[in-house]
């Protein structure tokens, strides 16, 4: 008969525990493995941003240099751009330019990258479609990506989302295909004169009224900012149906033609960012037939809202990869430029605005890609509901990030910086408008605020 002594018992004991907690350590460990937060950039993202960067040097660049086409990049880019005699609107060789990248850019199959597949898209996810942007950004002016107009090689395309998802299968199949194909091109009336951040309060009236035994709306009222009108065939514009005002129910959407009677451009605004395509309109007694009803009677703002965290996600990403460009330039400028016989990076007076900035954009950066990621794993009603806030943070101190950089850019380079002979006075002057339109900085923080205080569930 075996026998154990009471010390090799307790070894037994001792070792069967160490075993166990070591089996235990074993499972967290590979759970924490699997589960662990992943900081790097997708494999797929990062090859893709190499095609891109060779689309744009065989392809863009070459396009951007050709027949002084230059000039819409360097000192001369808001004349060059703008056509003064004709009310301030875009110059037409500046937006055929533009339609020849989208070409190129189509061809190739980037423009429509964020789209499903069944537009001729690859499904870009909002993750993807962020660090594109802000790349694209990074990179400085340039044909490949001007967002003054949102123009990119890599396209935003909310309305034909918002035709997929509020869209009778007509609507569908004519608008989708015409906006992809370029017969169709719509403007977006929501804004008006009296009323701004606060769609509520809408003026613009609809009533229903037959014509020629067909049901359709009379449409009475004034839109601002109405973005894009120089080149529309359609402007989808909200009125009010029913309810009273400040409700969000009662508002209506209409695809109305631009051509219809009672529709006029009364001028187009020129902006602190030319050239300009944003329209004041008026609509007297303009009737649309109910066919052209976009999405429920007395729900439209569904539509106004459809895409705005996409939206917002990607105006941050690119307003951080704008404030990369204006703090690298700054950096490459104070190592170079030597004034009193030493270099101008030697100063703490310059060292220290650029690093405040940088650990700005470092920051945010991450909060931009880890929103647009957490996005990607929910549907939009749980977007709304938990992410609303955080996209709003990414959206507000983005836009304020960037404009605090092409300042200290200007700063940095002095009387270079301030001349149109630099970027940054351009790079500011589209990118203050963001903290404005989109929901401005006031309107995002009081979303922020609203989830933090839970005035908002």
């Amino acid at each position: 008969m075996f026998y154990t002594t009471s010390s090799s018992k307790i070894f037994i004991y001792n070792y069967n525990i160490y075993v166990h907690i070591w089996c235990i350590f074993i499972v967290l460990f590979s759970l924490l493995r699997e589960f662990s937060l992943d900081f790097n950039i997708p494999t797929e993202i990062e090859d893709y941003l190499k095609v891109l960067d060779n689309f744009i040097e065989k392809e863009i660049k070459p396009l951007e240099k050709q027949e002084d086409n230059i000039r819409f990049f360097d000192h001369r880019r808001e004349h060059a751009r703008t056509d003064w005699d004709r009310d301030g609107l875009p110059s037409e060789e500046w937006e055929a330019l533009l339609g020849e990248m989208r070409k190129r850019a189509d061809k190739a199959g980037h423009l429509r990258f964020g789209l499903p597949k069944e537009f001729g898209g690859q499904n870009g996810s909002n993750l993807a479609m962020a660090i594109i942007r802000e790349r694209l950004a990074a990179k400085g002016l340039g044909l490949h990506n001007d967002l003054q107009n949102e123009s990119s090689i890599v396209g935003n395309f909310p309305q034909v989302l918002m035709f997929r998802d509020f869209g009778t299968e007509e609507q569908k199949k004519e608008f989708i295909n015409g906006m992809l194909s370029g017969t169709h091109r719509i403007a977006f009336g929501l804004t008006e004169p009296e009323h701004g951040s606060d769609a509520t309060w809408m003026e613009t009236k609809a009533i229903p009224e037959k014509r020629n035994g067909n049901d359709g709306w009379l449409i009475n009222g004034s839109k601002i900012w109405n973005t894009g009108l120089h080149k529309a065939n359609y402007d989808m514009i909200f009125a009010r149906t029913n309810g009273e005002d400040g409700s969000a129910i009662g508002i209506t959407c209409f695809l109305v033609p631009t051509s219809s009677d009672g529709f006029e451009i009364k001028e187009f605004l020129w902006t602190f960012n030319m050239p300009t395509d944003h329209a004041l309109i008026e609509m007297k007694n303009v009737w649309v037939p109910e066919n052209l009803v976009f999405g429920r009677v007395d729900r439209g703002l569904e539509l106004a809202q459809h895409f705005v965290h996409e939206n917002r996600i990607r105006q941050a990403a690119s307003g951080v990869g704008a404030a990369q460009f204006c703090i690298n330039e700054s950096v490459q400028y104070a190592k170079n430029r030597k004034p009193f016989g030493k270099p101008l990076s030697t100063n703490q007076a310059i060292q220290f605005p650029l690093a405040e900035l940088n650990t700005e954009c470092e920051m945010i950066r991450n909060l931009v890609y880890k929103t647009a990621w957490q996005m990607d794993q929910m549907s939009k009603p749980e977007v709304a509901k938990n992410l609303s806030d955080k996209v709003s943070m990414c959206n507000y101190r983005a836009n304020r990030l960037v404009c605090q950089a092409a300042d200290q850019a200007i700063q940095t380079h002095g009387g270079m910086g301030y001349s149109r002979h630099k970027p940054f006075e351009h790079i500011y002057r589209h990118h203050r408008r963001y903290r404005i339109t989109e929901g401005s900085e006031e309107i995002q923080i009081r979303k922020v605020a609203g989830h933090l205080f839970q005035f908002i569930k």
